[in-house]
């Protein structure tokens, strides 16, 4: 949750770049107009993302345990969703560094602003598909979970499915400059925006769940484990 307060926060908030982006269809001097009008709170976002973003290692680390659960070892699934699940806060943090570094040094060409600007927008917005890998396998193993008690409920693992599909017109974004999928148009950045906060809303619940169930479990494995050792032996007879 706190990443996706502090995400929503820093965009929308300290730098202003999602109201509304720039469009891929400007020109260099626009292009360069719009950000330079936001340097600072470009920069700033820059630290922040930094400081928060390496946070979601632990998100990542818990959620792939509790997969282990379902496969009962680290399997394809949990292991898949740990290696892509790596890769966002680099997918954060890299594309700001390029935004950063386009304002760094308000001096230089508008052409060579405009480039920076396209690859952060290329790069932020156009790699989300692994993030939707990402999030279908952690629906995928809820949907797979036979055991009685399972470690995740059942709609998680639809709404999964529906989060993974919102995220995936990312990819498109490469092709087209301007209309719905553009990278400020509505499929691949207005609607991702507005379900993330959701879907780690939704993590965070589910995930504080299924930890609570994993600690119940082991207490009564040890409970049951203490039991047997002072069951009396019934080939001793007195």
């Amino acid at each position: 949750m706190l990443i996706a307060i502090g995400n929503t926060g820093l965009y929308f908030f300290l730098a202003d770049l999602y109201a509304p982006p720039p469009s891929p269809a400007w020109g260099a001097e626009e292009t360069y107009a719009y950000l330079m009008e936001r340097r600072t709170g470009i920069l700033w976002l820059a630290i922040g993302m930094n400081l928060l973003a390496p946070f979601f290692y632990f998100f990542a680390v818990i959620t792939s345990m509790q997969i282990k659960r379902i496969e009962g070892h680290f399997g394809l699934l949990s292991f898949l969703q740990l290696t892509t699940a790596v890769v966002a806060p680099t997918g954060w943090c890299y594309p700001l560094a390029t935004l950063a570094n386009a304002v760094y040094r308000p001096d230089r060409d508008p052409a060579l602003i405009q480039l920076m600007n396209d690859q952060y927008w290329l790069t932020m917005v156009g790699v989300a598909f692994i993030f939707s890998l990402n999030i279908f396998i952690i629906g995928l193993a809820a949907l797979l979970d036979r055991r009685k008690n399972p470690v995740f409920p059942r709609w998680f693992a639809y709404s999964n499915f529906f989060f993974a599909l919102a995220f995936a017109p990312g990819v498109l974004i490469y092709a087209v400059q301007t209309g719905p999928m553009a990278w400020d148009g509505l499929f691949p950045l207005w609607i991702p925006s507005t379900v993330f906060p959701l879907w780690q809303i939704s993590m965070v619940v589910c995930l504080l769940r299924a930890v609570k169930s994993e600690e119940k479990e082991e207490m009564e494995a040890l409970a049951l484990q203490a039991q047997l050792r002072t069951a009396p032996d019934p080939s001793i007879r007195v």
